[in-house]
């Protein structure tokens, strides 16, 4: 393998080895704490526009495998490893990890001290990275702005159920996200993010979700007077991106995290209760606290970590969000009781039964 090196904006220098495509890359470094799932998260559409760094040593032993995909491709700029596996060991392993990143033509580095990558991003927050052949001068680049016009679907996809017809709004969903409703016998629509108020009144849905994604959700604050608008009509449940839509849209303020929460063992706890669950997470910024109005949401979860609003429910809406992923993959399957919550609020609503509940 070729030498190669991730240039950081900061000045910092990491060496490694190439892997996947030599033509190198330029995005915002993120690390990765999960131990598995290597292939769910390089597949994760939030990923759109970084490179992930992974905090586990060694990446790619059991390979990739067709069925583990969370979007139809990776969008994801690049992938930093400690040790890269070329000879993957697993009966459903299809191609190995290095191998997939040249095919889809996404450049990567291994062999790279990563521990020490990630204790620099945790000092001086998340950067921007430059994956090359050579050390040279961090090149000027123009910023995307809006990440999810590249992940979103471009047109409507349809999933049959016998249960309630949701429309899931799509800013970047994972695969997961969908099976989880589809398990439930949920009747499923899948619409770009553009979908207009008056389109999707006319899908008639039982319910909506708003789906995760990537980016700046202030980016898309001309879509937060269509969204207020659907959770006064609908029951509607916000995971990641949506929650954070959500709580734009009625007047909360979002802030970019210094390196934000990625990884499939972050502890949430319950207000309500005190219990806490280990939730998977993937997301650069939160809603501020002292924004949110109390007369109109309810903060549900807490991060135990640092503090920060994980959920919100409305005090008048049939309407909640969840920082965390509750479809949990990667991640344990704690909190796949928030699906059973979003369709009861539906079934209280419109008597619609789902086999959740």
């Amino acid at each position: 393998m070729d030498n190669g090196y991730l240039v950081l904006e900061t000045g910092e220098v990491f060496p490694g080895k190439l892997i996947g495509s030599k033509e190198g890359a330029i995005g915002e470094v993120v690390f990765n704490t999960s131990m598995t799932g290597y292939q769910e998260i390089m597949s994760d559409p939030s990923y759109a526009g970084q490179i992930i760094v992974f905090c586990y040593p060694l990446i790619g032993n059991y390979g990739i495998n067709p069925q583990d995909y969370e979007a139809e491709s990776i969008y994801a700029k690049g992938v930093i490893m400690g040790e890269a596996c070329h000879l993957p060991n697993h009966y459903s392993s299809e191609v190995a990890a290095p191998e997939l990143l040249e095919k889809l033509n996404i450049s990567g580095l291994s062999d790279v001290d990563t521990r020490e990558l990630v204790k620099t991003i945790r000092r001086s927050g998340s950067v921007k990275g430059y994956i090359t052949d050579s050390v040279k001068d961090f090149p000027t680049v123009k910023e995307t702005e809006n990440w999810v016009e590249y992940v979103s679907t471009s047109k409507v996809k349809n999933y049959p159920g016998k249960g309630p017809h949701i429309v899931l709004l799509d800013y970047g969903y994972k695969k997961s996200i969908l099976e989880a409703l589809l398990y439930a016998d949920c009747q499923v629509t899948v619409v770009p993010y553009t979908t207009s108020l008056q389109e999707l009144q006319a899908l008639q849905p039982d319910g909506v979700l708003l789906s995760n994604g990537p980016g700046n959700p202030e980016v898309l604050k001309n879509h937060l007077p269509k969204i207020k608008n659907i959770a006064e009509k609908f029951p509607t449940l916000g995971i990641c991106l949506g929650h954070q839509l959500l709580a734009l849209a009625f007047g909360a303020i979002t802030e970019k995290l210094l390196f934000g929460h990625r990884g499939g063992n972050h502890p949430v706890k319950d207000l309500a209760t005190g219990k806490v669950f280990i939730t998977s997470q993937n997301h650069s910024y939160n809603v501020k606290e002292e924004s949110i109005n109390h007369e109109i949401f309810s903060i549900t979860y807490k991060n135990i970590n640092d503090g920060t609003v994980e959920g919100l429910q409305h005090k008048h809406l049939p309407a909640l969000s969840v920082q965390f992923h509750p479809e949990a993959h990667p991640g344990p399957q704690d909190t796949n009781f928030i699906f059973e919550k979003f369709l009861t609020i539906i079934h209280e609503k419109t008597g619609v039964m789902s086999y959740a509940i």
